[in-house]
């Protein structure tokens, strides 16, 4: 199942994700993996600042046109987004580092990102295979409540 976020619904959806947050605002005893609709209401038309376990952080942007751009000190990508298997897919233009990651909410307003395939086509990943946890961030405009370590 592919989901694409279509320029149209890009007021509902900041309208969605605002309305979402409200029940969710309290922080979960134990990470909650999202799915494909949740991805979209939480990240179609917004910003994430995030960290690499290394520390390095990024910047990315998840426009509602579906197009993406990455920023990390000293390079920046473009490419588009999208929601596949009930995984968030970056794929960048010319460049082979984006994928698809499973995303679980560990606190208010943190994420934890799980890469489980390179490419679209092979989302979800294998049944028996293990995510492996890549960064965490938080939604810009909101305090940040990400922690030091991965929670999965």
């Amino acid at each position: 199942m592919r989901l694409r976020y279509p320029a149209s619904l890009a007021g509902f959806s900041i309208a969605a994700a605002l309305f979402a947050a409200g029940p969710l605002a309290a922080v979960p005893s134990q990470p909650v993996w999202l799915d494909g609709e949740e991805i979209l209401n939480r990240f179609g038309d917004q910003t994430i600042d995030g960290r690499y376990a290394s520390g390095k952080a990024f910047t990315e942007r998840y426009a509602a046109d579906g197009r993406v751009t990455y920023r990390e000190p000293g390079m920046s990508l473009a490419g588009r987004w999208s929601v596949t298997e009930g995984t968030l897919c970056t794929i960048y233009d010319g460049d082979a580092s984006g994928g698809c990651y499973r995303v679980a909410r560990v606190d208010s307003n943190c994420y934890e990102f799980y890469f489980v395939s390179r490419t679209e086509a092979a989302a979800p990943g294998p049944a028996d295979g293990k995510p492996a946890w890549t960064a965490r961030g938080a939604l810009q405009g909101q305090a940040s409540s990400c922690h030091d370590q991965p929670s999965v």
